[in-house]
């Protein structure tokens, strides 16, 4: 969705009605992240402190993974989708995602200390929110750094998948590594071009207005789960 709007987000002039009309989409974009991630944490604390969600969950390796692939799946839907379905739609299925990510989350809750969890999340916060500061503010066109970033991010993925099997430490460090520069330079990114869209969207109906926050939300809420987990795996302290 973004894509269609390249142009018109290059030449949207600066000026203050501009401004406004960018602060008014992004407050919209942070309120869906903040309802996604809200859903995300109560349901992890949920089953994280019910023994019989646990046994279902964590216990039947089947269940876990219809949950893992229902994620992936539903992401990949509503990215190519989105632009086919309503706005109600869109807004479902970000929920339902959140809150199926919460679930499988839980894991996280069960495995690291509660003091290491709040303080990497309040860690992660303060990155997150120095680098949507940054992407909101510099006149630095990021699409270079952001195509980099992409670039990261495919070798997470394929470094994550090989040591599935080698199960080595060193490798996983390294991953969580590249994970943090990754997730926080992928968050200024995501930003500026939010920003940018969102000068054109807000002239093109609620639905369009609707539908171009979820996926926003949706952008930042994975660049900040996943920055937030990988500094977990550096910095939390085990059970």
């Amino acid at each position: 969705m973004f894509g269609q709007h390249d142009q018109q987000r290059s030449s949207y002039p600066l000026n203050p009605a501009a401004a406004q009309v960018t602060t008014t989409f992004l407050a919209k974009v942070f309120n869906w992240m903040a309802v996604g991630l809200a859903l995300t944490a109560g349901l992890a604390f949920a089953v994280a402190n019910s023994p019989a969600a646990q046994q279902l969950i964590f216990g039947n390796k089947l269940v876990f993974y219809a949950l893992i692939f229902g994620e992936l799946g539903m992401v990949l839907y509503l990215s190519a989708r989105i632009e086919k379905m309503t706005a109600t739609t869109a807004t479902a299925l970000f929920l339902i995602y959140s809150a199926l990510n919460g679930v499988t989350m839980a894991a996280v809750l069960l495995m690291y200390t509660a003091a290491s969890v709040a303080t990497t999340f309040a860690v992660a916060g303060g990155m997150f929110a120095a680098m949507a500061v940054y992407g909101t503010v510099t006149k630095r066109d990021l699409t270079g750094m952001g195509s980099f970033m992409f670039m990261g991010l495919i070798g997470i993925i394929l470094a994550s998948l090989v040591n599935m099997f080698m199960h080595s430490p060193a490798v996983e460090w390294a991953i969580s590594v590249i994970g943090v520069l990754v997730f926080t330079g992928l968050t200024a990114y995501d930003i500026q071009k939010i920003s940018r869209f969102g000068g054109s969207v807000m002239t093109e109906g609620n639905s369009a207005i609707r539908k171009g926050a979820i996926m926003g939300a949706l952008s930042l809420y994975l660049d900040f789960i996943n920055l937030f987990l990988s500094l977990l795996r550096l910095l939390g302290d085990r059970r």
